[in-house]
């Protein structure tokens, strides 16, 4: 049916060149939330709640400053990494930029997400491209040694986040493989999480629901290297990750690692030793933010401390009077203090604290954001402050749809705006098809009800002179008589609807991939579809052709 759809589209398609690559301005998009537009259009608005804005070049070489001058255990993180590479057979182009970290003039772009089935939705893969971009740039422009990091979030326990990926079938349908829940799933980090043998059928559904190309073998080994059982869900994420990106030169770091708990003790007992400070630091620039007209991403509890405590779960940590509460058990401040310097590898960090600890291990120079993320960020910068960690850039990572050539004609050809096809209803289609009616029957249909209207209307004007009660029975007529004309007007929608079946397969190919199940095709689709239907080339099309523009969803034609 794929296939066929396809030779019947091509046929009675243009064969006019098609732009590689197109933005459209966010604010048009419904989808994209306020804060990020703002940040992007007019980041003086929100300029107080960051380091710096990431459009000025002046912003990075202070950045920059900032970062070299700060001081941190460069060897310690740096053997760390060493030897998760090892761990992994990291390609030689990963270890190379990693080999960089000891120098004390190395700088990091830093961008992460959590450990996603099967890698994750394409924003992931749009969130390591934007940060080896920028990592490029800023090593040409700054003339300074540069690498970028992708951050492997696995210490979250919210095993729901990551448990699926949705991928597209020969016929465009969407289908959604989940892998079975692993013993400790939902209550234990995900780093924690050791897939077991189930996980090779979900593999072979993923497999069966992809339409069959010439990179379905290699794409599928290459996730079943990764996802295998045995292996640590967020070392298969890390794994598979490495592999596609490593030789561009991405440093994937597990964030678990609890080799690398011990260069942020200082930071575990800070928090405990001011219990609350955190929270009411981004509490407070929630309120700003709001001030501004955006809604904070994080209303921190007045009691809440930024750490959880790994005790066989992943705790939360409460104030409690003048102690601290975790689970049943509770603490005083300096004594929970003391065992973060002693035994780090016991903590893990929250959200809010999640940033600093990433900062601190690492030279940051710039974080590539999420929108979500962009918001929660917004409301660190006292935090910073607070704990004498410099904040680094935020930049909004790309935001993109991909389509084919077919698709990118259609959209051409009728100029159609992408985000009309985002309702899951007829109505674009419908507006589509009437513009291709004949003109001649618009004008007539439309002469139809201009001059329904003008003698109806004529009629309950002078009607009060006979008898006043009649207007309002010479209303409901004029109001039947446009239901009849609308009626009219749809049956010949539908006449052409039948007549233009090619053009109705257009429209509908062109949606369910620019917005299956109704959402925007970077949240929804798995990174594997694409790689599935375009192959390993894909990472470097996006490298060269995706611009490093915020304030642009781009649209490419691959």
């Amino acid at each position: 049916m794929f296939q066929k759809a396809l030779r019947e589209y091509e046929a009675v398609s243009p064969a006019e060149d098609v732009a590689a690559c197109s933005g459209i301005d966010l604010r048009r998009l419904g989808w994209v939330r306020p804060l990020a537009v703002e940040y992007a259009s007019n980041f003086k608005a929100v300029a107080p709640l960051y380091a710096g804005d990431p459009a000025s070049r002046d912003a990075w070489a202070a950045a920059i400053a900032r970062t070299q001058q700060h001081r941190r255990n460069r060897d310690g993180i740096s053997a760390v990494v060493h030897a998760q590479q090892a761990r992994r057979g990291a390609p030689p182009e990963a270890r190379a930029a990693a080999a960089l970290l000891p120098q004390t003039d190395t700088v990091a772009v830093v961008t992460g997400q959590q450990a996603g089935a099967f890698g994750g939705p394409l924003f992931t893969l749009l969130k390591a491209i934007t940060a080896v971009q920028l990592a490029r740039r800023t090593a040409t422009e700054h003339r300074v040694p540069a690498v970028a990091i992708f951050w492997v979030d696995a210490e979250d326990h919210d095993w729901d986040e990551v448990r699926s990926s949705t991928v597209l079938d020969a016929d465009l349908h969407p289908r959604t493989i989940t892998l079975a829940a692993p013993e400790g799933a939902g209550k234990l980090p995900i780093a924690a999480l050791e897939l077991d043998d189930r996980v090779a059928t979900a593999i072979e559904e993923l497999r069966a629901s992809l339409a069959r190309t010439d990179f379905t073998d290699s794409v599928i080994d290459a996730i079943g290297d990764a996802w295998r059982a045995g292996a640590g869900m967020g070392h298969a994420f890390a794994r598979w990750l490495e592999s596609l990106l490593g030789p561009y030169g991405l440093i994937v770091f597990e964030s678990a690692d609890p080799g690398a708990k011990p260069f942020v003790a200082d930071l575990f007992a800070r928090e405990l030793q001011f219990p609350g400070r955190t929270s009411s630091l981004a509490a407070a620039a929630g309120d700003e933010l709001s001030a501004r007209g955006h809604q904070p991403q994080v209303v921190p509890q007045p009691d809440s401390v930024a750490l959880f405590r790994l005790d066989g779960s992943r705790t939360p940590i409460r104030r409690q009077g003048d102690a601290l509460a975790v689970g049943d058990q509770t603490y005083v401040p300096s004594v929970l203090a003391a065992e973060a310097v002693d035994h780090p590898e016991r903590f893990s960090p929250n959200v809010l604290l999640r940033p600093l600890v990433q900062d601190t291990l690492f030279p940051t120079i710039c974080y590539v954001a999420g929108p979500s993320e962009l918001a929660y960020l917004g409301q660190l910068r006292g935090v910073y402050e607070h704990f004498g960690v410099p904040m680094p850039l935020m930049y909004h990572r790309a935001t993109a749809t991909l389509i084919d050539s077919a698709t990118r004609r259609f959209l051409t050809r009728y100029d159609v705006r992408m985000e009309d096809l985002q309702p899951q209803d007829e109505s674009a289609l419908n507006r589509l098809l009437q513009s291709q009616l004949p003109a001649t029957v618009e004008e007539a249909l439309a002469e139809a009800d201009a001059a329904m209207r003008r003698t109806l209307e004529r009629i309950i004007e002078v009607l009060p002179a006979v008898d006043p009660t009649l207007a309002g029975a010479a209303r409901t007529t004029l109001g039947k008589m446009e239901h009849d004309l609308r009626a009219l007007q749809n049956k010949v929608i539908q006449a052409a609807k039948k007549r233009d079946e090619t053009l109705r397969r257009q429209f509908y190919r062109a949606q369910a991939q620019i917005f299956p199940l109704g959402h925007p095709q970077e949240r929804t689709l798995g990174v594997v579809f694409f790689l599935n239907r375009y192959g390993p080339a894909l990472v470097d099309r996006l490298l060269d052709e995706l611009p490093l523009e915020m304030g642009q969803h781009w649209v490419v034609t691959i």
